[in-house]
């Protein structure tokens, strides 16, 4: 059947009062378990699991995917308002999400937030419906070794996200390595860092580090002093605290470069097994301060900076249901829960299965699609109670999120080593940002770390010769990106003055493409054809613009 057919027989199984009613449900409980720092996504989804095995796979899965698209967004609630990210996959959106929200604006950042968070699920629900089984084969290409590559990339957003600092930075971002490094190692099981303690043993978790990063050491900054700690959280304005959809809309659809980009960064990163909206999201606050005209006011409120992380990792959740459904292969814990539902009733994906299970397979798509909707409509409302927070003074809202990020974290291993996590990293956050260190690498360095080993190990495992990144494809195209992407800061800090800077466009387009021509098929060598003749035609152009201004200034006057 054809791709409408498909969808008309998906229709009816999807649109009926029960199933629009508990997607309904789990959307809210999916916002309200992401607003909660500590309860992540992944725990309401396993929480709603249980209920799902006396429903129909269709049930059962649109359920999944409502608390799956209402946890994404929920982030954003207690990351803009309180400056701790709700999930995971929040961290970057709080960048500037915060600081706006700080310098009188919670009402228009939350706004952005909400709606970028939209349009990212809408995009990726239609390019998930049109070409899901295309993109699916990119999956099947990763192997061990181009993850790896994958994460030196990311790893090298260092660079860029700590601006002046960057030596600071460097240190912040080893010392994040260090933290990943710390407990057995993640596939030989050697002990490394214990000190004989068996607490250690298993590591640190990351979602006590996280939360002790930013929310301890942030929490500890905000209350250090009696007149600090009786300002109220959204500052002396909160009583107008107002939330105009409509011009927030307006202010993320004007800015619809950044949008998309940010969209197809979460789609693909989401296809990529064990990848997820935690990479995803920082990936694409990255690349939209490297593309931004202003860069510098990244990290002080720049709208950019909260469209960007907010539309990349709701779009990484459509990437993660295609490899699942496609494939099999789990994009992260949560789809992993929704294919044990899957198996629960028997239904076993596989490379036919969207084909073979069109029912199920559009009815997946379809929910996502209507999720986001149900999302945006609820998001509207407890928002309005959400921004009551910014009335509360500065020392109850420690008090009390305190509280709740400690049970939280306990609660997710029932480990009581995981509140000395809480405790260690929030005074080592606390002492990093009153030394002007920055705190985001040292975040990128713990979640990476622990993945980078892990595709590391299994290279060793597997004998493979560390050369062999020059012999695949995609790993070989993410080295030469982190390569570019190291020297990304000197070449827009040098941009106005510097002639080098000139060639910088040329030479990424012309060296991306010897990857991407080695890839298969006739699609991408293609493109590699077209990325190495537009190259060659700027770096012609911008050679004879330089020459034509050193032979005009050589002339007399």
């Amino acid at each position: 059947m054809g791709l409408v057919e498909n969808i008309l027989v998906a229709l009816p199984a999807l649109f009926t009062v029960k199933i629009m009613a508990l997607m309904i449900v789990g959307t809210a409980a999916g916002l309200l378990a992401g607003a909660i720092p500590g309860f992540t996504i992944a725990m309401a989804v396993v929480l709603v699991l249980p209920f799902t095995f006396t429903m129909n796979p269709v049930e059962g899965l649109a359920t999944m995917i409502a608390v799956y698209v209402g946890g994404l967004s929920g982030g954003l609630m207690s990351g803009i308002l309180t400056g701790i990210p709700g999930t995971p996959s929040s961290i970057a959106t709080t960048f500037d999400g915060y600081p706006l929200a700080r310098a009188g604006k919670p009402g228009l950042a939350l706004g952005i937030g909400v709606w970028s968070s939209f349009f990212g699920g809408v995009i990726a629900s239609v390019i998930l419906i049109l070409v899901a089984p295309q993109l699916a084969q990119i999956g099947l290409e990763f192997q061990s070794v181009d993850y790896f590559a994958l994460i030196l990339f990311a790893l090298t957003i260092t660079a860029s996200l700590t601006g002046d600092q960057l030596l600071k930075g460097l240190i912040s971002a080893l010392l994040g390595l260090l933290a990943a490094t710390v407990g057995s190692d993640v596939v030989f099981g050697y002990q490394r860092f214990t000190f004989g303690q068996n607490a250690l043993a298993s590591g640190f978790s990351f979602l006590p580090v996280l939360i002790g990063l930013f929310a301890f050491s942030r929490l500890l900054g905000d209350v250090r002093d009696r007149d600090a700690s009786r300002r109220r959280l959204g500052g002396d304005d909160t009583h107008i605290v107002k939330i105009d959809y409509w011009a927030s809309a307006r202010i993320v659809l004007a800015r619809w470069v950044n949008l998309v980009r940010s969209s197809l960064i979460g789609v693909f990163i989401g296809i990529l097994p064990a990848a997820g909206s935690t990479i995803s999201n920082i990936v694409a606050y990255d690349q939209a301060k490297k593309a931004a005209k202003e860069p510098e006011t990244f990290g002080s409120g720049a709208i950019d900076g909260i469209i960007a992380p907010e539309a990349a990792n709701n779009a990484t959740a459509g990437g993660a249901l295609v490899v699942m459904m496609a494939l099999g292969i789990p994009g992260d814990i949560i789809t992993a829960v929704m294919l044990g539902a899957l198996l629960i009733h028997d239904v076993i994906p596989s490379p036919s299965f969207i084909a073979d299970e069109p029912v199920i397979s559009y009815s997946i798509f379809i929910a996502f699609f209507i999720a986001n909707f149900m999302m945006l409509g609820l998001q509207s409302i407890t928002l309005r109670g959400f921004v009551l927070i910014t009335k509360v003074s500065m020392y109850m809202v420690t008090a009390v999120v305190l509280f709740y990020t400690a049970v939280g974290v306990f609660a997710l291993n029932n480990i009581a080593f995981d509140m000395w996590t809480l405790l260690i990293f929030g005074v080592l956050g606390f002492i990093m940002r009153a030394l002007k260190f920055p705190i985001v690498p040292i975040v990128l360095g713990a979640v990476l770390g622990q993945i980078a080993e892990q595709r590391l190990s299994q290279m060793v495992a597997k004998n493979l010769d560390i050369w062999i990144i020059f012999d695949r494809p995609w790993a070989l195209f993410f080295i030469l990106l982190a390569c570019f992407s190291i020297l990304f800061p000197a070449y827009q800090k040098q941009a106005p003055t510097a002639n080098w800077t000139k060639f910088f466009g040329p030479a990424l387009l012309m060296t991306l493409s010897v990857p991407v021509y080695m890839m298969e098929g006739w699609i991408r060598p293609a493109m590699a054809v077209a990325m190495i003749s537009t190259g060659v035609i700027l770096l012609g152009l911008r050679l004879r613009r330089l020459l034509g201004n050193l032979s005009g200034g050589a002339k007399p006057s």
